[in-house]
């Protein structure tokens, strides 16, 4: 299993730098693990690893001073930045953006209710909503809303009428997906 990890470790290095991850010793004591002295900064990765009925932790320490011959490869917000704009991964990405799908869920409305009062609904109870045939509903992905509508029938399909552009919270999620 460690050297699966320092595989792995060392394929997502490779695009910065060549480096080779070897296994020294295995301690399962972390205070025994000397790589550095007790003083010099590091970075701790803990990982949690669950393979079908068992599972463990695994942690890599990583002293600064590994990593600071490659610090300002790090620092790049994306692998092309030194060479510019990268055209190849913006136009992958909006291809794999546009092709993507996502669950929408129209709300028509929400209540607070104590739990008593949802254990004990039977079968046939009505709940009745705070909503009207013409109130506006809100389109969401997820907990952000998208948009706002109304509520109508197409055929013999039930459907929303957007009458909104995508709010601004909408907006700034699509935003930080794509970057």
């Amino acid at each position: 299993m460690v050297q699966v990890v320092l595989s792995d470790a060392r394929l997502a290095f490779e695009p910065l730098t060549p480096v080779t991850f070897t296994l020294d010793r295995l301690e399962t004591n972390p205070r025994f693990a000397a790589i550095a002295r007790p003083a010099n900064a590091a970075i701790l990765v803990k990982l949690r690893v669950d393979m079908e009925d068992r599972g463990g932790r695994i942690e890599l320490l990583l002293p600064y001073a590994t990593l600071e011959p490659i610090r300002k490869m790090l620092l790049q917000q994306f692998m092309g930045e030194k060479f510019g704009r990268d055209n190849i991964w913006e136009s992958h990405l909006a291809t794999e953006l546009w092709t993507t799908s996502m669950d929408v869920r129209a709300v028509l409305d929400e209540q607070q209710v104590p739990l008593k009062q949802i254990l004990e609904l039977k079968v046939g109870d009505t709940i009745m909503l705070n909503a009207t045939p013409d109130s506006l509903i809100e389109l969401r992905a997820g907990s952000i809303p998208l948009t706002r509508g109304r509520m109508g029938r197409r055929n013999s399909h039930i459907a929303v009428r957007v009458e909104a552009p995508l709010t601004p919270n909408a907006r700034a999620a699509v935003t930080r997906v794509s970057e």
